[in-house]
């Protein structure tokens, strides 16, 4: 029987003006080469340092773990021109406390314009319908930007320690409300 998962990797998550388009091992390996293959539409400065990073990651957990679904990585392509923009996802699976570790990132020329908040609740919205117990994330004590972007998409300052800020989102799981 055909693992269910693989069907669903292919669903892209959609907001009011994005599209998170899930990434596959070939996209991947394009981003995480720095080189856009046919059909590839990337804004400037995409794929950047993170954007590579984390597709590197993504094809590690696919190496080590097989299908995260439904806790991948996406291509943030916003809607109203199919310009990928940047990158968003899940560091991998769950942990054995029903978390997972978030991470985003856009192309300079668009950020201050509410893109990243917009991906990160998509995120969120997807770990909570998935099960996830909560998401987790982390930016520098400097990156004022993006302890906004957390906050704005809901999640909450827990600690900070010499280095980073640390936020976390945190719902019931439909198993415990029930």
């Amino acid at each position: 029987m055909a693992d269910p998962r693989a069907d669903a990797t292919a669903t892209p998550l959609p907001t009011e003006r994005l599209l998170l388009r899930p990434l596959d091992p070939p996209l991947a390996r394009r981003i995480a080469a720095g080189a856009a293959g046919p059909g590839d539409l990337w804004g400037p400065g995409y794929p950047g340092p993170t954007d590579r990073t984390g597709a590197a990651r993504f094809l590690e957990v696919l190496a080590d773990h097989g299908n995260p679904w439904p806790y991948g990585a996406y291509e943030i392509e916003r809607r109203e021109d199919g310009l990928a923009i940047g990158g968003a996802g899940f560091h991998g699976p769950a942990d054995e406390h029903g978390r997972v570790a978030i991470g985003y990132g856009l192309i300079p020329a668009v950020r201050g314009l509410g893109f990243a908040a917009e991906a990160l609740r998509a995120l969120l919205e997807h770990a909570r319908i998935h099960g996830a117990a909560g998401a987790d994330g982390d930016t520098g004590l400097a990156n004022v930007a993006s302890q906004r972007v957390m906050a704005a998409a809901g999640m909450t300052l827990v600690r900070e320690d010499d280095r980073l800020r640390y936020y976390a989102a945190t719902w019931a799981r439909a198993a415990e409300s029930s």
